[in-house]
């Protein structure tokens, strides 16, 4: 890559890319990028149909439609608790992944420092970089207990170190990709209080707060005493709806920390497809109807998938939230006779024997700072058809 800029060389290309190509080329069963095989609601679509007829195709206003604004001021207000006022406090931008961007590059002078909970979403250390600022890494680590990983831990010796060092901002994730954890409220209340403490701006993304499960509970950071003039509040429609491909996503916080992301914005995108966002602002005022029908499929599928894992003897944690199984790939390693090259990591050693095998899976050491401690694990996405689990399934059970 000799034309790339340094700091870019790392992300050229995505773990993500790399494995879904493979999956086609190899007629495997993908379950590892997060996106599902099948669209959202007929209604949203229908509804950006609609728009392209009947409403302007120009360019919208740099923080996005009015209406749609609108609507997630509200939605935040009921959310929350908190005021919102839809003019100063609201940019969409081109999915959520934007909006990191948007944010970091708004926030950070080269050379800031980043707190940033590990595993992440890839993006994020790429986003980083494109913002010159250092990430200070904290582990979310498994708690075991009778053989079985019930919890992914925050490391609190390095959350109240990482913080102690007075880093622009934490950026994290809940629900969390890519464990499928969802913060508890204890959890949530220690960074809330290390951020007031230290004057620290939470970046909180929180694309997956509709897909909980069971007594889980998502709980947004800027609710809690002392957050919301300092937390920015990331999300889009594309997991909620089962629309990735539409890119349309948000930011909402203070007038001063939004101001900061729209001056991002208008350099990156300037404004978002114009249908798109009169049919997310549909979206989402029907979004429990939209939630209703999703949820219990990826329940179920989640439920079945685990189950296979399981009878192979894989060791995963169950996940609260979010549409993936996070899992240690020592069973399937074992079973498949996996030797890793000199210089590969073990978690992508197994991952190219499940592809071999006709099941694409995520190796997550691409989430890590510190690449040895995913080493052990590989990533599951359940966002599929049915039976496109049991096709999963099938090929899990022939090892």
């Amino acid at each position: 890559m000799p034309h790339t800029a340094a700091r870019l060389r790392p992300f050229a290309t995505s773990i993500f890319a790399t494995m879904s190509r493979l999956a086609v080329e190899r007629g495997a069963v993908n379950l590892g990028q997060g996106f599902p095989d099948f669209d959202g609601p007929s209604w949203i679509k229908d509804a950006a149909k609609a728009a392209i007829d009947q409403h302007s195709n120009q360019y919208a206003p740099l923080p996005g439609l009015p209406v749609l604004r609108q609507r997630l001021a509200a939605r935040y207000t009921r959310d929350t608790g908190l005021p919102c006022d839809a003019d100063t406090q609201v940019c969409i931008t081109c999915g959520c992944t934007e909006a990191i961007a948007a944010a970091l590059l708004g926030l950070c002078n080269p050379g800031d420092e980043v707190a940033i909970v590990e595993p992440f979403f890839d993006s994020y250390r790429g986003c980083l970089a494109l913002a010159s600022a250092t990430p200070v890494p904290i582990a979310l680590r498994p708690v075991v207990h009778n053989g079985r990983i019930i919890d992914m831990a925050l490391d609190e010796g390095e959350l109240r170190a990482a913080m102690a060092r007075k880093p622009r901002a934490i950026l994290f994730n809940t629900p969390h990709n890519p464990t499928g954890k969802v913060f508890t409220p204890a959890e949530l209340a220690l960074i809330a209080r290390l951020c007031v403490e230290h004057d620290v701006i939470a970046i909180s993304d929180e694309v997956y707060e509709r897909l909980v499960f069971g007594g889980a509970r998502h709980i947004s950071i800027a609710s809690l005493p002392g957050m919301a003039d300092r937390t920015m509040t990331l999300s889009s429609i594309g997991k909620t709806f089962s629309l990735t491909g539409w890119k349309v996503g948000w930011v909402i916080g203070s007038p001063s920390l939004v101001t900061a992301a729209r001056a991002a914005h208008q350099q990156l995108t300037f404004s978002i497809a114009t249908p798109l966002q009169h049919a997310a602002a549909e979206a989402l005022r029907r979004e429990d109807d939209a939630v209703a029908e999703l949820l219990p499929l990826l329940a179920e599928n989640r439920d079945r998938l685990a189950e296979g894992l399981r009878r192979l003897d894989v060791e995963l944690f169950m996940p609260d939230g979010t549409y993936f199984i996070y899992a240690r790939h020592e069973a399937l390693s074992r079973r498949l006779g996996v030797t890793p090259a000199p210089g590969q990591s073990p978690d992508v050693a197994c991952c190219m024997a499940l592809i071999d095998r006709g099941i694409a899976a995520i190796p997550p050491t691409a989430f890590y700072v510190r690449p040895e401690l995913g080493a052990s694990m590989i990533r599951l996405a359940f966002c599929k058809r049915r039976e496109t689990i049991d096709q999963g399934l099938a090929k899990l059970a022939q090892l």
